[in-house]
């Protein structure tokens, strides 16, 4: 929304170099990026600017409480939105109540509260935006109220002490690397309202054991269950029009391609279902259990980093239907001393 008073931009370039090095966090200094936000007004310790409408955004905190409940007015104009980077890195801040007047909180809002546990989001919220709650490393809990529908890309990202978190049925779509190294998360439910699961939204969810696929998906991203290596098992809904699973492997509907294979699988050796014509792209990405695969006949692709990371794999026959096989497929298998690639295969990445 725009504002009526006279503002500075504020560069928000955001440069996150994707280093795909093992299970390695990635290194982000998007904090040291945005500039002091100038002009605006000011009541207290906050800082805030007025909208068209008539209402205000919090700009920013000066203040060094502990617990914080934010205003829902300020100066006699209603509190509406939490501002991008409001309240980084207020260290002091241990635990936040929102008023029930503001509906969205912005980007970056609370990026780098590494000492706040609590926050008390209210019904009224209805988005989430991106890194609002990015290296709130000791956040434990949150509850996200029915009115929000959309969570932001990077928006708990390195939560790394976040054990639980509940997501409404209003919620539809759950953004990029939104848990990304949410590392204590134990347990997750995806309501049947969600239909998109963006590409790394649970990276590195370590502690995470098993997830269901409810029948509204209709899109998985790339990687999005990679380096949880303590989950066994991705269901997925029989009345999902997209997704299937055998044995808590996650398939496309009419089983023809391998979407993911759970990195925290203890069994040593698997057998491809007959019928799978594709192993899809980070298909068995960072499976270091397994030491041998036995790939069906049918199969005729093998896609890009397929097999990255499987550092236990020790040999793989590839079959005489196979055709291509995409980019760094068996890209850091350590262990593997012999393949055998058949003159069917035309193209390699």
């Amino acid at each position: 929304m725009k504002k009526l008073t006279k503002t500075v931009s504020v560069l928000l370039a955001v440069v996150m170099l994707m280093s795909i090095v093992l299970c390695a966090p990635f290194t982000v200094s998007a904090a040291e990026t945005e500039s002091e936000v100038a002009g605006g007004e000011r009541s207290g310790d906050f800082e805030y600017e007025i909208l068209y409408d008539g209402t205000a955004e919090i700009t920013g905190y000066t203040g060094s409480a502990k617990e914080l409940e934010i205003p829902g007015e300020l100066d006699g104009y209603t509190v509406t939105s939490i501002g991008d980077w409001a309240f980084r890195r207020c260290s002091s801040l241990e635990s936040i109540t929102i008023p029930d007047s503001v509906t969205s909180i912005s980007n970056y809002a609370f990026y780098g509260c590494d000492s706040l546990t609590s926050i008390t989001i209210p019904d009224s919220v209805t988005s989430i935006g991106e890194n609002a709650f990015a290296w709130c490393a000791n956040l434990t809990s949150i509850t996200i109220p029915d009115s929000v529908t959309f969570i932001g890309d990077w928006a708990f990202y390195e939560c790394s002490s976040l054990e639980s978190i509940t997501i409404p049925d209003s919620v539809t779509s759950i953004g990029s690397f939104a848990f990304y190294y949410c590392t204590s998360l134990t347990s997750i439910t995806i309501p049947d309202s969600v239909t998109s699961i963006g590409d790394s939204a649970f990276w590195n969810c370590t502690s995470l054991t098993s997830i269901t696929i409810p029948d509204s998906v209709t899109s998985i991203g790339d990687r999005a269950f990679y380096c949880c290596t303590s989950l066994t098992s991705i269901y997925a809904d029989d009345n999902n029009a997209n997704y299937a699973s055998v044995d808590g492997i996650l398939l496309n509907k009419d089983k023809t391609v391998l979407t993911a294979y759970p990195a925290g699988k203890p069994d040593e050796s698997y057998t491809i279902p007959d019928g799978v014509t594709s192993i899809g792209e980070y298909a068995f990405w960072n499976c270091t259990s397994l030491t041998s695969i036995t790939i069906p006949d049918s199969v005729t692709f093998i896609g890009d980093w397929a097999f990255y990371e499987c550092s236990s794999l020790e040999s793989i026959t590839i079959p005489d239907s196979v055709t291509s096989i995409g980019s760094f497929a068996f890209y850091y298998c350590t262990s593997l001393t012999s393949i055998t690639i058949p003159d069917s295969v035309t193209s390699i990445g």
